[in-house]
Order: C-alpha cells, then sequence, then structure tokens
C-alpha cells in the first residue's frame, strides 16, 4: 500500500538562507542553480514537494530530490549537480603528453603548409599519426577532445602573442642618460619659480617625426547629425587618396612651445632645416639640447657636417635607445595631435592638409602645455 510522501525538514541558518536569496536573484547566475535556490526557498516557506512543483512547472520529485540534496549536503551545495562517474576515460596520460608536445612545435616542422597549428588540423594529424607512435587511442580523436586537452595544460598553439626582444647592449645606460636630462628639466623649472635671475640660458627640445598623415578626400559631402534621428556625421565609403605628408616636430620642454615643419618626406635636408628653425627661435648664447632617436637622418654625414660648422656647445643631442620610443616625450604630444586634429580629417589637397596642420600647432601654441616626465625619473644619477 502506496504511503503518503512525508515533507522533509529543512533547516537553514541565516548566511545560507542570505545566500540562496542572493543567488535566486541573480543574473549571471546559471538558470538551473537559480531555479534550484528559488525551489529550496519556496520549500522554506511552504514545505509541500507538490505545491512547490506545481509553483515552478517541474515535477514534485525533482523538488524531492533538491530538498534531500540540501539536507545532506548543505542548501548552497545542493545548487550544483553532483559528480557522476562517468564513461572511463580511453586516451591515455601518454597520449595527452605526446598531444601536448606536438601543439608545442610548429605546424610547418611536420610538413604542413601552414604556419600554426589549428585545432582541426592537430586532430587529423593525431588520428594519422598517433597509432605509429604508439597511441591506438588517438586513432578516432576529435576536434573536441583536442580543445579540451589543450584547455586543461593551458595551451593556445593557434595563437600568437607578440613581445620585442632588447637589442640594444646600452639600453639601460641610454636610458639613464634621457632621464637625467629630463630630471634636468624638473632643476631648471624648480629654480626658475624661486629666482628671479636669468640662469645659464638652455633650450631642451624633444624632437621626432610622425611621417604617412594620409591627406584623403571625401567623393560626397559628409551629412550632418540630425536632432532626433541622426546622431553623428554620415560619411560616404569611399575616397579618394592625395598622397602623405610628414610632421617634424620638437616641443620645448621648459616652455611647451612647439616648434614645426610639415614636408613630403623627412630625409637629412629636411631635418638639417628643423634645426635651422631651432637655431632662428633661440638667442646665439642659448644652448640647445635635443632628445631623439637613431633615425638615419639624425645621425647621417649631411647632418653631422651642418653641426660641425655650429658654434661649439649650441646643439647637444640625446638619443633614445633602440626600441625607447616611449622615453621621448614629443610621442605623447603627437598621441594628442592626432587624436584632436587628425582623426577624421579629410581634406581636398595635400597644400589644404598643411595649412590645417600648421594651423593645429599654432592653436596649440596660443596654449602650449609644458609636458612633464616622471616615470622612474627617481632612478636617474
Amino acid at each position: 500500500m502506496a504511503r503518503w510522501r512525508q515533507a522533509v525538514e529543512l533547516a537553514m541558518s541565516e548566511e545560507e538562507f542570505e545566500g540562496l536569496a542572493a543567488i535566486a536573484r541573480a543574473r549571471s547566475e546559471a538558470a538551473r542553480r537559480v531555479e534550484r535556490a528559488q525551489m529550496l526557498l519556496a520549500y522554506g516557506e511552504n514545505p509541500s514537494f507538490f505545491a512547490v512543483g506545481q509553483r515552478f512547472g517541474v515535477h514534485h520529485q525533482t523538488v524531492q530530490r533538491c530538498v534531500e540534496r540540501a539536507v545532506a549536503y548543505g542548501p548552497l551545495a545542493a545548487l550544483d549537480d553532483r559528480p557522476r562517474p562517468g564513461k572511463e576515460p580511453t586516451i591515455t596520460p601518454e597520449a595527452k603528453a605526446w598531444l601536448v608536445s606536438l601543439a608545442c612545435d610548429k605546424a610547418k616542422e611536420h610538413g604542413y603548409p601552414h604556419e600554426l597549428w589549428t585545432t582541426r588540423l592537430l586532430a587529423r594529424h593525431a588520428r594519422e599519426h598517433g597509432p605509429a607512435a604508439g597511441h591506438e587511442c588517438l586513432a578516432k580523436l576529435v576536434q573536441g577532445t583536442v580543445c579540451k586537452i589543450l584547455g586543461h595544460e593551458e595551451i593556445k598553439p593557434h595563437k600568437v602573442r607578440y613581445y620585442l626582444e632588447r637589442r640594444d647592449a646600452e639600453f639601460e645606460q641610454k636610458m639613464a642618460e634621457v632621464l637625467c636630462v629630463y630630471r634636468e628639466v624638473q632643476v631648471l623649472k624648480k629654480a626658475a619659480a624661486k629666482s628671479k635671475k636669468p640662469g645659464k640660458p638652455v633650450a631642451i627640445v624633444s624632437y621626432d617625426e610622425k611621417p604617412g598623415i594620409q591627406a584623403i578626400a571625401t567623393t560626397a559631402p559628409d551629412l550632418p547629425p540630425v536632432p532626433g534621428t541622426y546622431a553623428t556625421f554620415a560619411r560616404d565609403y569611399e575616397y579618394k587618396r592625395h598622397g602623405t605628408l610628414s610632421l617634424l616636430a620638437g616641443i620645448d620642454l621648459l616652455t611647451g612651445r612647439v616648434h614645426a615643419l610639415v614636408k613630403e618626406r623627412h630625409r637629412s635636408r629636411e631635418f638639417i632645416e628643423f634645426l635651422k628653425l631651432l637655431d632662428a627661435a633661440y638667442p646665439a648664447s642659448t644652448a640647445i639640447k635635443l632628445i631623439l632617436d637613431n633615425h638615419s637622418a639624425h645621425i647621417s654625414r649631411e647632418t653631422q657636417a651642418w653641426l660641425a660648422a655650429q658654434p661649439a656647445g649650441r646643439f647637444e643631442f640625446t638619443f633614445t635607445p633602440k626600441h625607447g620610443s616611449w622615453l621621448n616625450l614629443i610621442e605623447g604630444f603627437f598621441s594628442k595631435f592626432a587624436r584632436a586634429v587628425l582623426r577624421h580629417i579629410r581634406v581636398a589637397s595635400k597644400q589644404e592638409l598643411k595649412e590645417r596642420i600648421v594651423a593645429g600647432i599654432e592653436d596649440v601654441n596660443r596654449h602650449p602645455v609644458i609636458h612633464t616626465w616622471s616615470y622612474k625619473l627617481a632612478e636617474a644619477a
């Protein structure tokens, strides 16, 4: 004779109740955990398997199993499925190790035209060559299993993460020289703030080139925004190229003033023209110190010959190390100028682009910003 199904007493602490309530309201939890938390809370209010099952549209035995797990393992532990024995693994640890070792090679090293493995290619190679290597269990290997094995070992042989090898043996020394110049800037600023007497006349300029600024023209007029209808400007996808220009610029680290030239190219003759611009911008008694990279135009015979003809001490160069352009403050100015002025720019000719770049530099110089370097400055000798 069938017996009445008796209610199971479910005791919960305040902490467990609050945990279940938080999970029951969560939007990022798994649906089964949310549903089980709601069932346990409902059962706590009304201890009836049948009533709770009707409320959530599930069988009353589903509610009973959930409550019994909560009594046996705790309310929070009952939200997850219990581990099942499952099928015995057919892929041996040795086969997995062979597969992982294979994934650490490049596909081209095994006769494929691919540079790197794809999981599909790796599975195919394992099926074809695994049994011959003594791993018969790989004869029916599928792509999904390869993904699981590689994921467990945290290996992604189909991806490339780039790094930069340090190729300048004197990197630390050159970096210290640049930081010492920034320290000098800091000292000069403090001295100028404390004393009204002019010190030794010196100008420190951070210089670099920004090549490849494209002169791009639209092929149809831009459409303006329309309130409530079109939030942004609309632009035709087609465009016309008019060539590129190079911006040669240096920022005075003491005043914030930007010295600039816009040229077709950035060879030695253009660099010398920029040096002449600096020479005309400062009094003859001022020492001009430049922070710049090792571009060929900066160290060419033509440049060296021009510098040799200048008065002693007029120009002094401090070079950043190779792959150390981030040490040059002008890079920050270029980034800001590109976002503010050059982004989305459209012009009818290269001449118009040049005029707008020059106008942008003049606008910057109307309200100059003094750039300051602080990173690792305390480490400078």
